[in-house]
């Protein structure tokens, strides 16, 4: 399954409020670029003690959470980040019913700092910041998600 594409009109309003929050200038590069640039204002948010916009951090998560299952298509883990999203990714046997035998779980800012590279599964596990249960519930291979040859 491709994907999911999000609607650029949203992320540009997610992110212009990010940025307002931020006392920065609105967002005037590419559409191409919204996603990122919006990844990076929920960063420094969270950089300057702040809480993320909701809107924001919202859209931030579900695009790496997609990203996620672009690189690593499947339904083998449950990854969670409430309140957020939830998706089904890595190769391996499907899940069909009842609870996951294999889940990641963490918050918004984890997810989004393993994601970007800022933070190592290890790391995370080791501060107790994911909660990981199953045979394969381990990402590491997966993060980050700009390593070269992935689908950005």
């Amino acid at each position: 399954m491709p994907p999911r594409r999000p609607d650029p009109e949203k992320l540009r309003t997610a992110l212009d409020a990010q940025l307002v929050a931020l006392d920065e200038p609105p967002f005037d590069g590419p559409a191409t670029a919204l996603a990122g640039a919006l990844v990076a204002a929920v960063l420094a948010a969270y950089d300057r003690g702040r809480t993320p916009e909701r809107d924001a951090a919202r859209q931030a998560v579900r695009h790496l959470l997609d990203r996620l299952t672009a690189a690593a298509p499947g339904r083998t883990v449950e990854v969670r980040v409430p309140p957020y999203a939830a998706v089904q990714a890595v190769e391996g046997p499907r899940h069909t019913r009842g609870t996951p035998p294999n889940v990641v779980e963490t918050d918004p800012r984890t997810w989004i700092e393993l994601a970007v590279g800022r933070l190592t599964w290890q790391e995370a596990v080791a501060r107790g910041a994911v909660a990981a249960s199953g045979a394969r519930a381990d990402l590491s291979a997966h993060l980050p998600l700009d390593r070269p040859g992935r689908p950005g």
